[in-house]
């Protein structure tokens, strides 16, 4: 009996990455970690070219005074109050929980949010179309004999759920909450996207400068909803590993 229990638990293993890694082809990580850069790094590769016009500054508009937190605190050659302004907007991520039509906002404005520069997942979070993806395959994996319907439900994921697992994604994940649970009236769909793309910005200056000129030679428009949504993902990919500001 034990070793039969034992093949079941391999098996449903197997499963769980099929679903998650072959299905779905998401990246997700299991602990929240926050890197331990030390203060006075020496710049990476690259950050010398970063463009000044497309690095955000000065303090947020609405939320920056009130949260005490600038976008120049984000800094390479500060790693400590990178870290720590990261984990101010990454805490709210945990801290606010959505519902009803603002729970309904935030999928729609965080579905198309990524993380690439840090991982694989196609979104920070759960998007609708993942889940149903992801019920198909439960369904199948039921109805093969591979797992239980009981044992289904350990499997499943809701929309909104925490796709990356990056210390970046906590803090876009987080100010889209706070932003839409504090200031909902203030501020539209298009508006809190460019906060968390300029966020993002920061996080990635060498990647998100590269890519700005990529939208410019390919006459797109620039906006940082543009720049640092899913809407141009996959132009002109950066190639350079350098000037990560924060942990993944």
């Amino acid at each position: 009996m034990e070793g039969e229990n034992n093949s079941n638990k391999k098996l449903m293993d197997k499963l769980v990455m099929g679903l998650f890694i072959i299905g779905l082809s998401i990246v997700i990580f299991n602990q929240f970690q926050l890197s331990s850069i030390e203060k006075g790094t020496e710049v990476p590769t690259g950050m010398s070219v970063v463009r000044a016009d497309v690095i955000p500054t000065g303090i947020p508009r609405i939320y920056g005074a009130e949260l005490g937190i600038k976008y120049d605190d984000v800094d390479i050659n500060d790693a400590a109050k990178a870290d720590k302004t990261i984990k101010i907007l990454g805490n709210f991520d945990t801290s606010i929980t959505l519902d009803g039509a603002n729970l309904e906002r935030y999928i729609t404005i965080a579905s198309q949010m990524s993380c690439e520069y840090c991982c694989g997942a196609q979104s920070i979070i759960f998007r609708k179309e993942d889940v149903s993806n992801l019920e198909s395959r439960i369904q199948e994996a039921i109805a093969s004999g591979q797992i239980t319907a009981d044992q289904a439900d350990r499997y499943r994921k809701k929309a909104g759920e925490a796709a990356c697992g990056c210390a970046h994604s906590f803090a876009m994940r987080g100010l889209a909450k706070y932003l839409i649970s504090k200031h909902s009236s203030e501020l539209t769909d298009q508006e809190i996207s460019d906060e968390m793309a300029k966020w993002k910005t920061l996080f990635f200056p060498t990647q998100m400068a590269e890519k700005a000129d990529t939208l410019k030679a390919n006459s797109i428009e620039f906006s940082y909803t543009n720049l640092g949504s899913n809407t141009y993902r996959n132009i002109g990919q950066s190639q350079s590993n350098g000037g990560m500001v924060g942990g993944c």
